[in-house]
C-alpha cells in the first residue's frame, strides 16, 4: 500500500485539499492531512483494480513466441483443407496400383 505510484496518486487526489491546507489557508492542518490519509488507501484500491483489469495484458503474445517442441505433445496436430474453387478428388490406395 505503500508504493510510489499509489502514494503519488494519493497526493494527486488530495492536492486540492493540501493546496487549501497549505497555500490558501481556507482548510486547518488537522482536516487536510486526514483527507490526505484518506487518500492512500482510495488510491491503493483504485491501482489494485487496474493492476487487475490488465494483467493479463499481453500474455498472448508471449504464448504465440513459444517454440512448438515445448508443447507437451499430448495433443493431436492440426488438419487442415485447402478449399479454393474445385476440390480435390479423393485418391484411393487401389486406384493408384
Amino acid at each position: 500500500m505503500a508504493r510510489f505510484p499509489t502514494l503519488f496518486l494519493a497526493l494527486l487526489i488530495a492536492s486540492p485539499a493540501l493546496y487549501a491546507t497549505f497555500v490558501t489557508h481556507q482548510l486547518d492542518l488537522q482536516t487536510g492531512l486526514l483527507r490526505l490519509l484518506i487518500a492512500v488507501p482510495v488510491a491503493a484500491v483504485m491501482l489494485a483494480v487496474f493492476r487487475l483489469v490488465t494483467r493479463d495484458y499481453g500474455k498472448d503474445d508471449e504464448r504465440k513466441k513459444e517454440p512448438a517442441s515445448e508443447s507437451d505433445g499430448d495433443e493431436e496436430p492440426l488438419r487442415a483443407e485447402a478449399v479454393a474453387g474445385e476440390p480435390f478428388p479423393q485418391r484411393r490406395a487401389e486406384d493408384a496400383q
